[in-house]
């Protein structure tokens, strides 16, 4: 997977598509990251999640912000984090280690990526870094019966397949793999008439 070819306009098709839904949903829960909170954000793209955290908290967070893609990073490096202390790691996440948890755990629209093996041990590589009683932020899309959207997912599976490369043909279950590791829903919205969900984890 190779998100370099499409990082200068992915922004620009996002939106074009999407109009604001993407970054409204990845962005709604983000007032729950507590003051002074080390999180990690993976597949944080093109950083405009990084302004829209510090729009609400200017200072005191530490940052870990991990994304595959050389270009998607650079773009995100440039921007406004105040007095946020960031770290930016370019590699897949599986491949990274650390030596503390985070508080909170951020993946928007990361695990449609992948195929369902695959967002499974990606799952339980981060899994195991959340703090005890920390919150995991999750954003992605979900299948409906709406055929506008089953055709929209298709043509997105088909483009992203062609110039970057996803393994993914369809949504994993990722509701399971919450489930199956003991997390219980805190509070969670839905955008585009569900085709979008944003939902607060909590393990029990």
């Amino acid at each position: 997977m190779n998100y370099n070819p499409v990082a200068r306009y992915y922004d620009k098709l996002s939106r074009l598509v999407f109009g604001n839904n993407l970054l409204e949903a990845q962005s709604y829960f983000l007032d729950r990251i507590p003051p002074g909170s080390k999180v990690l954000i993976v597949g944080g793209g093109t950083g405009q999640i990084l302004e829209e955290i510090t729009r609400l908290q200017p200072s005191g967070l530490h940052i870990t912000y991990i994304d595959s893609s050389t270009k998607m990073t650079d773009i995100a490096r440039c921007k406004n984090i105040t007095n946020n202390k960031v770290i930016f790691i370019t590699a897949p996440v599986e491949t990274t280690n650390f030596e503390y948890t985070f508080d909170v755990i951020i993946t928007p629209f990361l695990f449609d990526n992948f195929k369902p093996d695959s967002a499974a041990k990606i799952f339980s590589a981060i899994d195991r870094y959340l703090a005890k009683d920390g919150l995991w932020l999750y954003t992605d899309f979900r299948n409906t019966k709406a055929l506008r959207q089953k055709l929209l997912l298709k043509i997105m599976y088909a483009f992203f397949r062609l110039f970057c490369g996803i393994e993914a043909t369809q949504l994993p279950d990722i509701k399971n793999c919450f489930e199956n590791s003991g997390y219980a829903v805190v509070m969670g919205n839905t955008f585009m008439k569900g085709f979008i969900a944003s939902t607060v984890y909590k393990r029990y």
